[in-house]
């Protein structure tokens, strides 16, 4: 056999023996070896309180020296946290923030460290405004608190905290409760005086011991006109105090003229009513009275909005009144509801009737444009129950909930309001709105966002307002320790949102005549801007559009109160607490020698080596093909050259 036959014949059994072996595809395991060092959290308050208790250039230092510290940084991967209200990860530091949430700041970092070895260095006064206790973290790693602070215990008259609502009704008297503390061995005396403006309209001689160190006051302020009145507590201070901020509180109460009254009507019980009775009454403006639709008949003037639960035809007489006096009204038709007697009675919308059962959940219409609505993540809530059937509207109508059943829309609305000569209303398709509420709490862990979802369909039904394009939602004053957000919503011609439009807000200071021009930014539904850059004063604003010219203005006052400027001490007690309880250690802010060194000696977080198996298939071994494309190619070029094809 001569040599160039050879050829062809090895050439040919590298060939097939490739592909043979791509058919068999048998699988190899690769092994490669991974180091993995363990985390060092370096989780640092970014609060006010920091500044205020100037342990400032001790933090930054601190900070810069273990960001520097060459063999912390070959032992483990350091990550930089601030914290505040949020959680971020970032290493530079302003200690601007107003308020603390140190139990948030864990559970968030819970998350992220679960899965790894992740000890946590937080450098903290230990002083937090809100938020759950965070000695009783459920934050798996070792806390090493470094305490920042003075540890002395100082003489101190303090308002702990004044409760008061925040609306108020003419010519009536507000209540309000004043909890005042005291820290110290000797026997004092103070005077706390509650002043509107240069006029005292309230005050008491207060008496402190070390024994007796906290009283508690009640009483109630007059209602005389309408309007935000700003009230100013002051527990009178002594004169060794070191901290005098903490003995005064602002505080503020809109004065309004009228109370709104709406009637819940009824004749069965539900936990549905209990739930909107809830729902409303959280807003202190409004009252709402259960009653049957008899009761209801002789005092139908005295409501600005009436509720139908499940009417059916004992309501038939309420109906006529309701007409005959063009009263607003919100419809809720559950399974108990009498169709029939709706349909006759109601010639603006008609319900099909099939005598069957459904339960339908919600979907949001973001194209909602009578009044604001914040999204509550709707498709998560359980379903109500209704007829089966599909509602035919004779009215323009506007629909804020969709119908779906399994996620599928149906094009129906189960949550609907239009509006005919003059007269606002609702209907609701569906029962078991208790349901909602209870969800929400569990979404949220607050009733808030259902409640002001309820509150402000109330507020559309109870007001004969006409719609505008552009709408603004604020308060009447904010505290200067929380957030001022100015919302806004504009809509086209035919009232479809339009978030192509360009929002602007003015806002002028009425005592400084200062003017400041701030964007108003997109966020899902609405738009929103953030005054809390402010100052505390008193403000007028202006939203207009850029392109259409409508503009649409309001006032507000921003109360002076900064929370983390409360504090005298650092919370000692509950950080050394804290690092008991998480096997960790607590260090003093002028006594962190020996930090560095306690974290590079401590066996429990060493440097793993991981060996990593994965079993490969042939079949993605890409040589192979380059080897049977290059025997392919070899011997056809070959037998070309010689002929023999």
């Amino acid at each position: 056999m001569s040599a160039l036959n050879m050829l062809f014949l090895f050439l040919r059994f590298i060939t097939i023996f490739s592909i043979l072996i791509l058919l068999i595809n048998p699988k190899f395991e690769q092994i490669s070896l991974s180091i993995e060092k363990p985390n060092l959290i370096v989780a640092v308050d970014n609060s006010n309180s920091i500044l205020h208790l100037g342990q400032e250039a001790k933090v930054t230092s601190l900070v810069d020296r273990l960001a520097n510290d060459k063999k912390l940084k070959e032992k483990f991967n350091i990550q930089f946290y601030t914290f505040g209200e949020q959680l971020k990860a970032s290493d530079s530091i302003t200690f601007t923030e107003k308020q603390t949430n140190i139990n948030n700041a864990f559970n968030q970092l819970a998350q992220i460290y679960r899965q790894s070895i992740s000890p946590t260095i937080l450098i903290t006064d230990g002083n937090q405004t809100y938020g759950s206790d965070y000695s009783y973290t459920n934050y798996k790693q070792p806390i090493y608190p470094v305490i920042c602070g003075d540890t002395i215990q100082y003489t101190d008259l303090k308002i702990e905290q004044l409760n008061v609502n925040r609306y108020a009704y003419l010519k009536n008297l507000f209540p309000i409760e004043a909890i005042l503390n005291y820290n110290g061995d000797s026997s004092v005396s103070s005077r706390f005086i509650v002043a509107n403006g240069s006029t005292v309209v309230y005050s008491e001689n207060i008496s402190f011991s070390r024994e007796n160190n906290s009283k508690i006051i009640n009483f109630n302020l007059p209602a005389s006109s309408v309007g935000v009145h700003v009230y100013k507590a002051t527990l009178e201070p002594l004169k060794s105090e070191k901290n005098t901020i903490n003995n005064s509180k602002n505080f503020a109460v809109e004065v309004i003229d009228q109370k709104t009254k709406i009637a819940l009507v009824t004749d069965m019980a539900h936990p549905d009513l209990g739930a909107i009775k809830k729902s409303i009454e959280s807003n202190e403006q409004r009252f709402v009275s259960i009653l049957n639709p008899t009761e209801v008949l002789n005092q139908i003037n005295d409501f600005q909005l009436v509720i139908l639960y499940q009417p059916n035809n004992k309501f038939n007489k309420l109906y006529e009144s309701l007409n005959s006096e063009n009263k607003n009204r919100f419809t809720v038709i559950g399974t108990k509801s009498d169709i029939n007697f709706l349909n006759k009675i109601n010639p603006s919308y008609n319900y099909e009737i099939t005598n069957q059962l459904e339960s339908y959940q919600a979907a949001l219409n973001k194209n909602y444009g009578a009044f604001l609505i914040d999204d509550m993540d709707f498709e998560s809530f359980p379903p109500l129950n209704s007829h089966y059937g599909s509602s035919t509207f004779s009215v323009p109508y506007e629909t804020i909930l969709n119908k779906t059943v399994n996620g599928i829309s149906k094009n129906n609305p189960l949550l609907a309001t239009f509006e005919t000569n003059g007269r606002r209303e609702a209907v609701l398709f569906g029962e078991n709105i208790w349901q909602w509420r209870a969800q929400s709490y569990l979404n949220n862990k607050s009733f808030n966002a259902f409640d002001d979802f309820i509150g402000k369909l109330v507020q559309y039904l109870a007001t004969n307002k006409l719609k505008s394009r552009l709408n603004i939602e604020y308060d009447s004053f904010y505290y200067g320790n929380g957030n001022v957000i100015i919302r806004a919503e504009y809509f086209d011609k035919n009232y479809v949102f339009d978030a192509r439009e360009t929002l602007n807000i003015v806002v002028k200071d009425i005592v400084s005549n200062e003017t400041k021009t701030f964007p108003l930014i997109l966020k899902n539904t609405n738009y929103q801007v953030d005054l809390s850059s402010l100052p505390p004063s008193e403000y007028q604003f202006t939203v207009s559009t850029s392109k259409e010219k409508i503009a649409s203005s309001g006032s507000f006052k921003l109360l002076e109160y900064n929370v983390e400027q409360q504090f005298l001490n650092a919370d000692v007690t509950k950080l050394q607490q804290l690092a008991t309880s998480s096997n960790g250690k607590s260090y003093f802010i002028d006594s962190t020698e020996n930090m560095v060194n306690d974290f590079l000696s401590d066996n429990r977080y060493v440097t793993i080596q991981k060996n990593n198996k994965n079993s490969l298939p042939l079949i993605d071994w890409n040589y192979l093909l380059i080897i049977i494309a290059l025997s392919l190619s070899l011997e056809w070029f070959l037998r070309k050259y010689n002929g023999l094809i």
